[in-house]
């Protein structure tokens, strides 16, 4: 009798431990609950900025990757190639790996990254040869999102 009871605790103690990947039900909220009313499309997040450098919106959007779990920092799909790099402002968050796939609602504030050869334009300054075409060897990176909130959604 002590020998099955202490069977099945072992093997209840060893499925409590692997439950790593926790299902993720649809309206699962990480930080602040987002607003839906004025929602914009990941795809159209660098269109519905224009010439704004930074702005703060509600976006939907296809979760790439969770690239660090501590602090919430994950890639967004912004479409034709694109990647929005999102991470929580609050460091607090924990995100699960399991959000892989995932659509999502989240927000928070959008911004262009300029790079180097942007602000040399910007300067008045112009750069030839090899180093111009360094500086835009990853134009992926393009935008990036300071989320305070996240809902799962499908």
């Amino acid at each position: 009798m002590k020998i099955s009871f202490t069977l099945v605790a072992v093997l209840f103690s060893f499925s409590a431990f692997a439950q790593k990947n926790m299902v993720l039900p649809h309206g699962a909220i990480f930080g602040i609950k987002p607003d839906t009313t004025a929602m914009v499309s990941a795809a159209r997040l660098e269109a519905f900025m224009d010439q704004k450098t930074r702005i703060s919106t509600t976006i939907r959007g296809r979760v790439i990757k969770v690239t660090q779990q501590k602090g919430g920092w994950f890639d967004l799909d912004a479409g034709n190639g694109k990647v929005i790099a999102a991470h929580f402002k609050n460091y607090d968050i924990n995100l699960p790996a399991g959000l892989k796939g995932r659509t999502v609602i989240v927000a928070g504030a959008a911004q262009k990254q300029f790079i180097a050869d942007d602000q040399q334009h910007f300067a008045g300054d112009t750069v030839t040869g090899k180093k111009q075409h360094s500086v835009k060897a990853n134009p992926k990176r393009r935008l990036s999102f300071e989320a305070t909130g996240l809902m799962v959604d499908k």
